[in-house]
């Protein structure tokens, strides 16, 4: 995916809800026809891009716990 479809300045980039605030996050825009995904310390460095299915995909993987350490 490319930053194409979006202009950097038209991005609205968030953070993560449960973001620490420690600057050790990272932040996602929508964008058509998927997500990006930079590293907040880092505003001008690489930008991943995912599409929709594979973000979707993740995002519920995240939520199920399939990420988390074994305790």
């Amino acid at each position: 995916m490319s930053l194409d479809n979006a202009a950097p300045a038209d991005l609205q980039w968030r953070k993560a809800l449960r973001s620490l605030g420690n600057g050790n996050c990272v932040e996602v825009a929508p964008v058509t026809p998927g997500v990006l995904v930079r590293d907040s310390k880092d505003l001008d460095g690489p930008v991943i891009g995912y599409s929709l299915e594979s973000w979707n995909s993740f995002v519920i993987q995240a939520r199920t716990g399939s990420f988390d350490f074994p305790r």
